[in-house]
């Protein structure tokens, strides 16, 4: 059997999946490049995260990010709307806007959730929080609940500044999250047969 061509794959997100204060093969899409190709499995990841960026920012650089040609799109993006306090319904505007196009350019998506630190209050964070799976339950999109779930608030697995994944955070975050990019490739690699 001839080898599968691989699947193109972006991860759209900002610092956590950058690679913030890491090298560039430590990073989540050098890492999670690396974790399927452990498995077989042939995927060419590329790295679109932005330090800094916002959801809107996302939507805003949306069609450049995604090149043509792109089957699957990791969106971790909110962490940073948190941090600064933007209103939840201007990040879910923007998500929303975001997962529209890739449905409409036929592209598969793996929307990754996030959650407003709890020093944001109660009434902002169930806001913000419940943004994720509504969205989830609106598109078509493969749902990782939780992008840092075993990771944040864990010193070990944290740099200094509490916030963003060490080496060691990352390779937990890609370890969660594997079956879920696994699920998200085995649909780009259908919707190319259809």
């Amino acid at each position: 059997m001839a080898q599968e061509r691989p699947v193109k794959l972006v991860v759209l997100g900002d610092s956590l999946s950058a690679g913030f204060g890491l090298p560039g093969e430590a990073a989540f899409p050098a890492r999670l490049a690396a974790a399927l190709k452990a498995k077989g499995i042939a995927a060419e990841v590329v790295n679109a995260g932005v330090s800094g960026d916002t959801a809107s920012g996302g939507l805003g650089r949306l069609d450049w990010s995604i090149a043509d040609g792109t089957e699957a799109v990791i969106v971790e993006l909110g962490a940073n709307d948190a941090l600064r306090g933007i209103a939840p319904d201007v990040t879910k505007a923007a998500l929303d806007g975001i997962l529209r196009k890739l449905t409409e350019r036929k592209i598969a998506v793996l929307f990754a959730g996030m959650k407003a630190p709890r020093n944001m209050g109660a009434d902002y964070a169930s806001a913000f929080d419940a943004i994720f799976p509504a969205l989830a339950a609106a598109h078509p999109v493969v749902f990782y609940p939780f992008f840092l779930d075993g990771v944040a608030t864990d010193p070990k697995l944290n740099q200094g500044d509490g916030l963003h994944p060490n080496a060691a955070g990352v390779d937990v975050i890609v370890a969660r999250i594997l079956p879920q990019v696994e699920e998200l490739i085995a649909k780009a690699r259908a919707a190319r047969a259809s």
